[in-house]
């Protein structure tokens, strides 16, 4: 495992072509019945975002073993414990669902920081 920092993310600040680490807690049932909960984490890049308020929602989308996975997230979900920021790429429309097929890549854009106030 890697011990590399992301920036945690508010869910309200998440963009079209973000790459993201969503941690959301799953519960399960082991065949005694007893319930476990643990946390699962799905990283993938933000193809749309839509909606507004209690109802916004965003769609991710990775590539598992040559598979390609989508998620659909309602960002008010009680479930969603940490969104973390990967990286940004460049992304001129709202919905980028034409990479799904696209051999084309998208450029990436260097990560603003924000500038501290001087004391």
């Amino acid at each position: 495992m890697s011990s590399q920092t992301y920036q945690t993310l508010n869910p309200a600040d998440v963009r079209t072509g973000m790459t993201v680490r969503i941690h959301q807690k799953i519960r399960e049932k082991n065949p005694k019945g007893e319930e476990k909960e643990r946390v699962q984490v799905f990283e993938g890049i933000v193809l749309n975002v839509r909606g507004a308020g209690n109802q916004k929602t965003m769609t991710v989308r990775k590539v598992s073993e040559g598979v390609g996975v989508e998620k659909i997230f309602p960002l008010a979900l009680p479930t969603l414990t940490k969104v973390e920021f990967v990286n940004q790429f460049k992304a001129r429309r709202k919905n980028i669902g034409f990479i799904r097929h696209s051999k084309k890549r998208l450029k990436e854009i260097k990560p603003k920081l924000k500038a501290e106030a001087k004391a």
